[in-house]
């Protein structure tokens, strides 16, 4: 298995296949609407700004299971982060992260690459960086600011 054999469905419902992403790095984030850490919606958007044109990717997956910080409907989410944040980067479908019922993309990247204390994912805004063949390159903590992580996309983009 690979991330590219893998697919999710984005807000609208429609059925996104990673291999559509093939040759951009990728960015992975699990997202929450009301978290001290959404305001890192806004880092997230400057980077795909900024990046955007030279291969970067930014896939955004709403999930409730931390504190019930994303409870909304998929549209009231995707609402609020167009509304409070100017989201532009693909936003998919809520979905669990941890359990039983975890995305298979979940799955995947928890272990590809494990965090500090396991692979499971212990909050809202855990990145994964994945580069231009696919590959998982880096977690990145909640509490790193996606401005933080502007240097590692850099490197990336210039293979």
């Amino acid at each position: 298995m690979n991330f590219y054999e893998l697919e999710a469905k984005k807000m609208n419902g429609q059925m996104i296949k990673m291999e559509q992403y093939k040759g951009n790095v990728v960015l992975v984030v699990n997202t929450a609407s009301k978290c001290g850490l959404t305001p890192q919606f806004k880092e997230l958007e400057e980077l795909y700004q900024t990046y955007h044109s030279k291969g970067l990717e930014i896939l955004g997956f709403p999930c409730n299971q931390f504190a019930k910080q994303d409870s909304g409907s998929n549209q009231e989410i995707q609402e609020f982060c167009q509304l409070n944040y100017g989201v532009t980067f693909n936003m998919f479908e809520k979905i669990e992260v941890n359990g039983a019922h975890a995305h298979p993309i979940y799955r995947y990247l928890k272990q590809e690459v494990k965090g500090l204390f396991g692979s499971e994912i212990k909050w809202n805004f855990t990145k994964f960086l994945i580069d231009r063949d696919g590959n998982v390159i880096k977690r990145y903590a909640p509490t790193v600011k996606p401005s933080k992580i502007a240097n590692d996309i850099e490197k990336l983009l210039l293979k």
